[in-house]
Parts: C-alpha cells; sequence; structure tokens
C-alpha cells in the first residue's frame, strides 16, 4: 500500500489494490512521505467507506479533528460492537466523528439538545444507550464537558440505526409511541406512576411488545375463554375500565377490535402492575 495523503501523523489516505482507504495507527504518517509505503503491521484500524463523496467528507473531518476525538470514537465504536455483538459499517465512524466535533462546539457555547426519544431509548433500547452513556464518560474524561443524558440518546441512534434499515426504523419508533400511548392510558387511568424496577412491569412491557406486533400482523389470541373473561372482569373492574380506553385507541389507530382474550389478558396484567407486589 502507497501513501496517497497525510492527513495527521496518525492517519493516512492510501492505495490498496487500485481502491483509496483510510488508514489509522499513532505515528504511522510520521517522517512519511506521499508515495512511500505502508505495511499491514503497521495499522491499528482501516476505514472503508462505501462512496467517494463519504471518504472526501470523511477525509476532510479528519483533517479537521483534533486526535483525542478520534481516539475517542474509535474506542467508542469498538464498545459498541462488543455491547451489540455485531458488526457496524464503517460510515458509524464519519457520523460520530462529525455529530460529537459539532457536539462540542455546541457545548462551547452552553447550546445542548432536548431529544424527544429520551424515554424510549433508555427503556427499549438500554444497551445502546449504555453505548451512549459510555461516549459522555469519554468526553467528560476528555474535554471536562457535563453533557446531557439526551445527548447519550443522538450517539445511540447511530447505532440503533446502523442495525435497522429505514423502513423497519420507522416501524419501531411508530411502535414506541404506541406503547407510551397505552402506558400512559394506563398510568393516567390509575393516577399512578409505574414502578418500573418491578417485575409486573417488565411483564406489562412484554406483553404490550408482542400485543402491538400481532396488531401488525392482525393476529389475536382466540381462544374464546368467554367464562375466564366474565370472572376477570367482575373481579377487577378498574382494569377491565382502563382496557376498554385501550381497545378505543386501538380501534381508532389499527382498525381492529380487541377478543375477548386480549380482554382478560390485558386486565390481567393491568391489575398486577396497579395492585400487586412482585
Amino acid at each position: 500500500m502507497k501513501i496517497r495523503q497525510i492527513l495527521n501523523n496518525n492517519i493516512a489516505l492510501v492505495d490498496r489494490g487500485g481502491n483509496e482507504i483510510i488508514v489509522y495507527s499513532k505515528g504511522i504518517s510520521f517522517l512519511k512521505k506521499v508515495g512511500q509505503p505502508i505495511t499491514e503491521a503497521e495499522i491499528e484500524k482501516v476505514y472503508v467507506l462505501d462512496s467517494e463523496d463519504r471518504l472526501e467528507h470523511f477525509s476532510y473531518l479528519l483533517q479537521a479533528t483534533d486526535e483525542q476525538l478520534i481516539e475517542i470514537v474509535n474506542q467508542l465504536v469498538t464498545f459498541g460492537k462488543t455491547k451489540l455483538n455485531t458488526t457496524l459499517n464503517d460510515y458509524i465512524y464519519l457520523a460520530l466523528v462529525d455529530h460529537l466535533s459539532f457536539a462540542i462546539d455546541r457545548s462551547k457555547k452552553e447550546q445542548f439538545i432536548s431529544s424527544p426519544l429520551t424515554w424510549n431509548v433508555k427503556k427499549f433500547y438500554s444497551k445502546h444507550f449504555e453505548i451512549g452513556m459510555y461516549g459522555l464518560d469519554l468526553l467528560h474524561k476528555q474535554y471536562a464537558i457535563e453533557f446531557p443524558e439526551d445527548e447519550a440518546v443522538s450517539i445511540a441512534l447511530h447505532f440503533i440505526n446502523q442495525q435497522f434499515d429505514e423502513a423497519v426504523l420507522t416501524q419501531t419508533n411508530s411502535d414506541l409511541k404506541t406503547l407510551k400511548h397505552i402506558l400512559n392510558i394506563i398510568k393516567y387511568h390509575f393516577n399512578i406512576e409505574f414502578d418500573e424496577t418491578s417485575l409486573n412491569y417488565s411483564r406489562l412491557i412484554t406483553h404490550l411488545q408482542f400485543f402491538i406486533e400481532r396488531l401488525h400482523r392482525k393476529e389475536n389470541y382466540q381462544e374464546e375463554s368467554s367464562v375466564l373473561f366474565e370472572q376477570v372482569k367482575t373481579l377487577y373492574p378498574d382494569a377491565f375500565e382502563a382496557v376498554q380506553k385501550i381497545a378505543i385507541y386501538v380501534l381508532g389507530k389499527y382498525d381492529q377490535e380487541l377478543t375477548q382474550d386480549e380482554y382478560t389478558y390485558l386486565m390481567l396484567h393491568v391489575h398486577r402492575v396497579v395492585q400487586r407486589r412482585d
């Protein structure tokens, strides 16, 4: 491989088999010149981007970004791959360098973002949120900046976006909103705050996630256990009223009516989460 362009002491644009790639390693370009070779043994990280425009954009960013931030991004992506046990497209390095550079600039003006997805990401993408918090910790250690949790969500979304194509992500966000709306119906009906650490809350969340998936597939429980339905309805009238409100919401959003069995299971979960200890 021969050097095409030196971006800084640690990064170079090289020619590998007729393709341009970016290579990283501490001191890899130090005292070297364009046209000189670089061996595989000298390289710590290779960035392969899928278009010339992205390669050019990333090259520019790397030249304009301080070396400490590049190292932070490398550590963050490595942590993310391990945490999610997955591979990630190298485009995420470009996206994170771009995003974090701007975030640091904003912080100097005390301009911090507020994300409407903070609640959703913390509850349902906890691993991705943990990656975001790890990134904030790295930034704090290097730059002594106290970012709010919303910034961790913004970092987490880069990793979420990498794992879902646009159509799936759009559907996922829609499902998260549905889940939150149903939880709010229960919360405001009983005028309570959920104990989000409880087993019954976790069971309710799991049931609702599968319930929403069934709504998409237009599937319902069809065991026709009308006796059990009447018993539960009689035993837990408040839960029945809450599920009636959920049924109205579902009818309006999905144009589907709940079966007696869906009513029964929802009533049981609602009653447990608002009345019982684990």
